[in-house]
């Protein structure tokens, strides 16, 4: 509840700043490693959303995938499993550098605004 209550924050400084009265769409970006469900998110964003400008909004959510890098050749690699190995040296004991996975980030929010659908 209380990472969609953040959300909605963001998305209402954002209708002040822009003059927005409704939002119709957020799409936000979430790290698999980020541990948010994003049916859960969903449910939590449509219950505290409820009496703001973002009540009907439609709340996109992509899984970022998790990317390493290797600490002996500087390879970016997708990671998918814990055991998963650098494509370039094959297992690597330690120092995998995580670069991608665990932020959560709202790209984009369209609305319109009080009298020109802006």
């Amino acid at each position: 509840m209380a990472i969609a209550q953040s959300v909605l924050e963001i998305v209402l400084d954002e209708c002040r700043r822009h003059r927005m009265k409704t939002v119709d769409r957020i799409n936000v970006q979430v790290g698999a490693l980020a541990a948010v469900v994003p049916e859960a998110l969903t449910f939590c964003f449509q219950v505290v959303a409820q009496g703001t400008p973002a009540e009907n909004a439609a709340l996109d959510i992509e899984t970022v995938p998790v990317v390493m890098r290797c600490p002996l050749c500087g390879e970016l690699f997708e990671m998918e499993d814990r055991l998963d190995m650098c494509p370039q040296c094959g297992p690597v004991v330690s120092g995998l550098s995580l670069i991608s996975g665990r932020e959560m980030t709202v790209m984009s929010i369209e609305g319109r605004g009080s009298d020109d659908g802006a």
